[in-house]
């Protein structure tokens, strides 16, 4: 296949993009600067520029590319950005593909287990409605924002994904410093969900979606066993071998990050993958040791 991917220099596009090139598919990267080579498109959302006919051939689409949301506190401009970059990016790229003479027929695009906004305990499916707070709507809309690829026929897929376990990136990345030295602990109560994946899962995940053609709509790209964030402190702490007896009270961390401490730190959902289970789906990590184990690796652990 061809494959048009955005974010390919992320923590999954990376990775995504080598494991797709060893299958043998064709990459052609979504880049901001002007393009150098055959298999690059330029694209600047914040412009509205696409260069969309150099897209013309390719068989699918890999969306994944929008502002770090943990990358800094959440004032107006940066929440403004975040929006923009998921919904308004989207809706760019659909716009300039369904200008094509033929518009690629599978686009895959990622979204967020946020959707479905702070719901305590409440086991959430695919088939729960949207929560109200600001992370809610900006998942709401950045997936109403491909609904047009319905309209030329093709087949799109979401992927909610929630925290995806890498050692290199993302939100594991970020807490490995403070638990290797033995000061890391549970956020807040500790009770809050935790829906996690491990990247090869992930990549998995993303990889049948583009071939199989039974998947459409949105998933729960989700291991099947969330946890809460003590369960996960104590197994991460039991994988490096260090203690995990230092509590990080909620107040420091809104007066460390406001707004963004609530949504991603001390609130989370407790998604299960069910559509996936429903397809026979076979995830390599179940449990969040496994997870954990295959994200850090035995070089990781003494």
């Amino acid at each position: 296949m061809r494959i048009l991917v955005s974010g390919s220099s992320g923590l999954i596009g990376s990775r995504l993009v080598g494991r797709l090139q060893a299958a043998g598919h064709e990459i052609v990267r979504l880049v901001r600067h002007p393009t150098q080579a055959r298999d690059e498109v330029t694209w600047d959302p914040a412009s509205g520029r696409f260069d969309h006919q150099r897209a013309a051939g390719c068989d699918a689409v890999v969306h994944l590319a929008g502002e770090n949301i943990a990358g800094g506190r959440w004032t107006d401009e940066r929440k403004r950005r975040i929006h923009r970059s998921r919904a308004d990016g989207t809706r760019l790229m659909v716009d300039g593909l369904a200008k094509l003479d033929a518009s690629p027929p599978v686009f895959v695009a990622a979204s967020a287990v946020g959707y479905y906004g702070a719901r305590g305990d409440e086991v959430l499916t695919e088939d729960s409605p949207p929560g109200d707070d600001w992370l809610s709507e900006v998942c709401t809309d950045w997936e109403r924002a491909s609904e047009a690829v319905e309209s030329w026929g093709g087949r799109r897929v979401l992927m909610r994904t929630g925290l995806v376990l890498d050692q290199e990136g993302g939100a594991l990345g970020k807490m490995l410093p403070f638990f290797r030295l033995g000061v890391g602990g549970v956020l807040g109560s500790g009770e809050q969900w935790m829906s996690w994946i491990s990247l090869d899962d992930q990549l998995a995940l993303y990889e049948r979606a583009l071939t199989d053609e039974r998947m459409r709509g949105a998933y729960n790209a989700t291991a099947p066993e969330p946890v809460t964030n003590r369960t996960f402190t104590k197994a991460l702490g039991e994988v490096l071998h260090r203690p995990t007896i230092l509590p990080v009270p909620a107040f420091g961390l809104r007066l460390l990050y406001g707004e963004m401490a609530d949504a991603l730190l001390l609130t989370g959902q407790r998604a299960l993958p069910k559509r996936l289970s429903e397809l026979g789906h076979s995830f390599r990590h179940t449990s969040i040791g496994e997870g954990l184990h295959a994200a850090l690796g035995d070089g990781s652990i003494d």
